[in-house]
């Protein structure tokens, strides 16, 4: 009688410890599925800072453009008038130019730094994740 005791006994631990695997499995799958959801939603932000970046890029490119020529013009004609020689003149012109434009890229350039961009929450809730998988694992 001991011994059928002992072979159910073994039995249920058997059982016992494949429910446990099977709930830890299921408990690691839904834990995965979640970091993924969340690293869509991170990503999806990310995103949204690149689209605004490159519009603030876009846009000073594209206004920048008329209105400085009109600007250059008359800052040469300025300086036409003060007695600068036209080459001259239009020299300095293109060199304010070339600053301004430089200052626009390197705001929306400075705006796509690549360390903003990284999906830290994911990347520590990752880290996590797999502390947590360790211990139900030992």
């Amino acid at each position: 009688m001991s011994i059928q005791n002992d072979i159910r006994t073994s039995q249920n631990d058997l059982r016992t410890i494949s429910t446990l695997l099977g709930d830890a499995l299921s408990q690691f799958a839904k834990l995965f599925q979640n970091e993924v959801d969340l690293a869509k939603a991170e990503l999806g932000e990310k995103v949204q800072k690149v689209g605004s970046a490159l519009v603030f890029i876009a846009g000073g490119a594209l206004l920048v453009i008329p209105a400085l020529v009109m600007a250059l013009f008359a800052l040469s004609a300025a300086m036409i008038g003060a007695g600068w020689s036209q080459p001259l003149s239009y020299l300095t012109s293109a060199i304010v130019a070339a600053v301004i434009a430089g200052i626009l890229f390197a705001i929306g350039i400075n705006r796509l730094d690549a360390r903003g961009l990284v999906p830290r929450e994911t990347m520590r809730q990752l880290d996590n994740d797999k502390d947590t998988v360790k211990g139900m694992v030992q």
